[in-house]
């Protein structure tokens, strides 16, 4: 980031600019958006009209989140040499609301630009709110972290809100009710950042106490969702109040992001096209473009079939933990070759080579602090490719393998032979009605074709059925709702984290940036530890208890806190300061590559088959050891690699060479 900080701001609340708050709920929002369609994406994919397999579902996912992840890079690059923060995030704004609003339409074609408008959307506005963030404050500013770190709890507290609104209401209303949350989210935080501010601080404050409404009022029956709503809906009050404080004080300066030059951005040129419509032109252009590499080149139709992609021969390789390395090879090249792939290794040999080539021709302390970030981006991406799998195998793991069901009562055996009126949930799955094995493929139908979300159906009783769970969906936590936990630990812990680094560094103990890092992966390995025992150990019926879940979240938070917050900091420090922004770029590429190793990952789980041309997701019992597996694996991967990390660490204290200052 730039630090001459051309638009300092002199009202200040806490010592924080003002406009600060603006940026929070911008962020916020945009951020509610976008983790609000990610907590759908995977199950809209399997379960609505695409009715894809794991396989497609999974690749398709990557290919998007790859994607998201490398435009940020080019609409950074165009923000600081032509349109500035403001157009670019105002532009990046109407490109998601609009993506995400084509989600509510069921057609191959609508599905797939909306997912090119969101990639595009988010390389304008990711990048450049924050880069408005660091333009707040006075050149050398210490106040400038803490800042940050204002900014990254609203970018969690949105993250939070979003499953527990869109995902439970999309789940348990409908898909299109679910998109229609995250576009009025967007739109939401689009109107925020370019409102007076007066209008801003209405808005801010409708926004708040509608969404604490929603939190309060919709929500699964249980004491625990009703605990985390309420949390979230108070911190989300809280936030609004302190803001509406900040406002009275001044608001986000006009200046603010504005265009490098505004002159250049109205001269011709492409003929009469002047700079800035030759930008929102390439745009246009660039959409079409996206649509292909998410999709694969494949037909935009919805009747696709599913494909499995493993035999039942590897999927008990698989719960024997010996994946066929045939098996990993061929998932390995099929990804490779799909166009998101040949883009990403094209872009990779380009910016690596490039990279490699002049760190060579640098001197030996800066040649040693390159090789540093280099090491640690390796780490960097294998620990993202292990932990984003929370939004495409951990997330149908929760669907199929962890009990969320808070059961009212269990099938006694006065109960066997008759025939009891009940609403289907996940605690019926593995049983049988009658001579019919009720499976998640059949609850899905049975949802997808009642409007009414407190149906019924007939269930005959058989001394089998003893020891089942009864209860109404209200009582059922929908899977995509636990993609709340991670931001949730966040604003529990992210401060927690600062004050034991300060903390330690006042007596000289705080650890240095590798070691940070081999302890994110070691708490990583354990995370996926606890989802591989709470398999181990799940019931007869295949079911995980919730406490391992939580228990797998809590060691991958602790871990991303390790490991995250230092990441770009060590980039901006070590980095020659005419290679800051290449090396910065470079960095965003290993995270695409994450997204796209990650999907690869999850397609080790995809457990889908197909029966008379139809796709059979099997029972639990079938499917806990798949996942455990694979989970279990990947902690081995994690620990070596932290181990790995760990005993590099005095080398890579020694290049960094902190005791020179520069």
């Amino acid at each position: 980031m730039n630090d001459a900080s051309p638009h300092p701001q002199e009202s200040t609340l806490f010592g924080h600019p003002t406009g600060l708050f603006t940026l929070f709920f911008a962020e916020m929002w945009e951020r509610f958006s976008y983790y609000g369609m990610r907590a759908l994406l995977v199950f809209y994919m399997i379960k609505g009209f695409l009715g894809y397999g794991d396989t497609e579902a999974y690749a398709v996912y990557g290919a998007y989140t790859a994607l998201v992840y490398m435009t940020p890079f080019f609409g950074g690059m165009l923000a600081d040499r032509l349109l500035g923060q403001r157009r670019a995030v105002i532009l990046g704004g109407l490109l998601m609301a609009a993506g995400h609003l084509l989600m509510t339409i069921e057609t191959g074609y609508a599905f797939f630009t909306a997912l090119a408008l969101l990639i595009c959307g988010n390389g304008f506005f990711k990048p450049n709110i924050s880069t408005i963030v660091g333009s707040l404050y006075p050149a050398g500013s210490e106040k400038r972290d803490g800042g940050f770190t204002i900014f990254y709890m609203g970018i969690n507290l949105g993250a939070a809100m979003s499953p527990l609104l869109c995902g439970y209401i999309g789940e348990t209303y409908g898909w299109h009710w679910g998109f229609g949350l995250a576009t009025i989210g967007m739109l939401s935080g689009l109107a925020v950042f370019v409102a007076p501010t007066r209008v801003t601080q209405a808005l801010i404050l409708a926004g708040a106490i509608a969404a604490a409404a929603g939190l309060f009022w919709f929500h699964p029956d249980n004491p625990f969702s009703i605990g985390v709503n309420i949390f979230v809906g108070v911190s989300l009050l809280a936030a609004g109040i302190i803001a509406l404080a900040a406002l009275d004080r001044g608001g986000l300066p006009d200046e603010a992001g504005a265009a490098p030059d505004p002159e250049r951005l109205r001269r011709p040129l492409l003929g009469p096209i002047t700079a800035e419509w030759t930008v929102y032109l390439g745009t246009a252009v660039a959409i079409p473009l996206f649509v292909l590499l998410v999709s694969g080149f494949a037909p935009l139709t919805e009747d696709k079939q599913p494909v499995a992609i493993f035999s039942s021969q590897t999927i008990e390789s698989i719960e024997k933990s010996d994946i066929p390395m045939a098996e990993v090879i061929s998932v390995v090249l099929r990804e490779a070759s799909r166009p998101a792939g040949l883009i990403l290794m094209l872009s990779g040999l380009v910016a690596f080579g490039y990279l490699g080539v002049t760190t060579f021709q640098l001197d030996r302390m800066h040649r040693e602090r390159m090789f540093v970030v280099l090491i640690l981006t390796f780490f960097s991406m294998l620990f993202w490719a292990f932990f984003e799998q929370a939004g495409s195998s951990v997330n149908n793991f929760t669907d199929r393998n962890v009990d969320r069901v808070f059961e009212q009562r269990t099938i006694a055996a006065t109960d066997v032979g008759k025939s009891i009126r009940l609403q289907p949930t996940q605690e019926q799955l593995g049983y049988r009605n009658g001579n019919e094995l009720f499976t998640l493929g059949d609850l899905t139908r049975l949802r997808a074709g009642n409007e009414d979300p407190d149906f019924e159906i007939d269930w005959k009783v058989a001394d089998e059925n003893i020891g089942m769970g009864v209860a109404r969906r209200v009582h059922e936590i929908p899977p995509s709702t636990f993609q709340s936990v991670n931001p949730i630990y966040i604003l529990i812990f992210g401060l927690v984290f600062t004050m034991l680094w300060t903390g330690l560094a006042k007596v000289g103990m705080e650890p240095s940036t590798p070691v940070k890092f081999s302890l994110g992966l070691l708490q990583l390995g354990l995370g996926f530890g606890a989802f591989w025992y709470g398999a181990l150990h799940s019931s007869p019926r295949g079911m995980v208890g919730l406490e391992w879940l939580f228990l797998g979240y809590l060691l991958h938070t602790t871990g991303e806190l390790c490991l995250s917050p230092v990441g770009l900091s060590m980039i901006t420090r070590l980095s020659p300061s005419h290679l800051v922004a290449t090396v910065m770029g470079v960095w965003f590429l290993a995270t695409a590559y994450s997204q796209f190793l990650a999907a690869i990952i999850a397609q080790f789980t995809g457990v889908v088959q197909e029966a008379g041309g139809e796709q059979r997701i099997p029972v639990p019992a079938e499917t806990v050891h798949v996942y455990g597996g694979v989970f279990g694996q990947i902690a081995i991967a994690a620990i070596i690699s932290a181990a790995i990390c760990l005993a590099l660490s005095p080398l890579l204290k020694r290049w960094m060479h902190s005791d020179v200052a520069e």
